[in-house]
């Protein structure tokens, strides 16, 4: 695995626009980057990255049904109770996932270890699926990369066949924080990829979607039977209609199954049921005594969090990294710290996809520093011989 200077297409703005990415620059600092970019071997492609994503994938699955069967574990994980029956009963249909993305540490030279599971609202999907895509196929045509580079995305073809495969003959509704250009872009890949699917696609606020009686309803007045969202669970379960009887006629992407993985104390209860297993770190919930194995040296994680609020890098008594946010009140759980390799002073995390239950990619988010947060930097990737 290597950090590998290159230069920045000339026609680079024009080349994004055509793809209609629009947001390439984040708060006035560039999200897209490729004057670099990471190079793989077909190796560790393949034994440290897709070989362990599908592992994981089966562990967290045996996870979940390990949740519903224990109450317990529901509330250890800070689920609330109104919650419960909607999630058993997603499971027990067996309600489909479309996708998700496990954040992993690796450096090329080790097995990658597992930092976290983004399993209800991932983002960086269309830079991961088609940004670096056409980015690679522009540097071969204009030979800036030698014959035969490769790179580790199946992501577009396995997003169309899973949504043909998961969405039945009709509308699929995509809700999210439209105000958000990230959420816009995401919802509109997606929406795209339904329709290449043979699907009909809506788009729609999440404060547009309507509530009466045991439906929600689209703007047009038309029932929402199944919803992609990107609002997460958490929140919902939080809101009035997260109570309401629509929630058990609508069927979700991701389904509420989801909620479990999607929720921090899965790390903790992952190393309980695979201890030493290569892929994990250890990790324990704050409150619990084993906690202290850990020493002075962990990560602390709130159960709930996104795009790495209130996360705290902890070398002695003190933090020596944090990041701001309004994350925490459920409790935390803290995670042997894995520091990030340093490539030029940048820390990037490597992030493996998933289509339903396969492999199916990676993304590269870089940061000056340790901790990745939403206005980490994306870069491509490539596999060379």
């Amino acid at each position: 695995m290597r950090r590998v200077r290159l230069a920045a297409r000339p026609d680079m703005e024009a080349r994004l626009r055509a793809i209609d990415f629009a947001f390439p620059v984040v708060g006035g600092e560039p999200y897209w980057v490729e004057e670099a970019h990471y190079a793989f071997t077909l190796e560790q492609i393949e034994r440290d990255l897709e070989d362990p994503t599908e592992v994981l994938a089966g562990l967290c699955e045996s996870l979940v049904d390990r949740v519903l069967a224990d109450e317990k574990l529901l509330a250890r994980l800070r689920i609330p109770e109104h919650a419960w029956d909607l999630i058993a009963e997603s499971r027990r249909r067996d309600d489909p996932t479309l996708y998700g993305r496990f954040d992993f540490v690796y450096d090329g030279k080790g097995p990658a270890k597992l930092l976290e599971f983004n399993a209800d609202t991932p983002t960086a999907l269309y830079e991961a699926a088609v940004v670096q895509w056409s980015w690679l196929t522009d540097q071969l045509e204009r030979g800036k990369l030698p014959d035969g580079t490769d790179q580790f995305n199946s992501l577009h073809e396995k997003l169309i066949e899973r949504i043909g495969a998961i969405v039945p003959e009709g509308r699929l509704h995509l809700a999210g924080q439209t105000e958000s250009p990230e959420d816009t872009g995401t919802l509109a890949y997606i929406a795209d990829c339904a329709i290449q699917a043979g699907r009909d696609a809506t788009i729609l606020d999440i404060g547009h979607v309507g509530l009466s009686g045991d439906r929600f309803w689209d703007m047009e007045a038309r029932p929402i039977d199944r919803l992609f969202k990107l609002y997460p669970w958490e929140w919902i379960f939080a809101e009035e209609f997260g109570r309401s009887p629509a929630m058990a006629t609508t069927r979700f992407v991701e389904p509420p199954w989801r909620a479990i993985l999607a929720n921090k104390g899965i790390l903790p209860l992952l190393w309980e049921m695979a201890p030493g297993h290569p892929n994990l770190l250890p990790a324990f919930f704050e409150d619990d005594p084993k906690a202290e194995r850990l020493g002075s040296s962990y990560v602390r994680k709130p159960l709930y969090s996104r795009e790495g609020g209130n996360v705290e890098l902890h070398d002695g008594r003190r933090p020596v990294e944090r990041t701001e946010g309004g994350y925490g009140a459920e409790g935390f759980v803290r995670q042997a710290a894995r520091p990030l390799p340093d490539y030029d002073g940048f820390h990037p995390v490597i992030g493996s996809w998933l289509i339903g239950d396969r492999p199916a990619g990676i993304g590269v988010r870089e940061d000056f520093t340790r901790i990745t947060t939403d206005r980490s930097r994306f870069l491509p990737h490539v596999i060379v011989a």
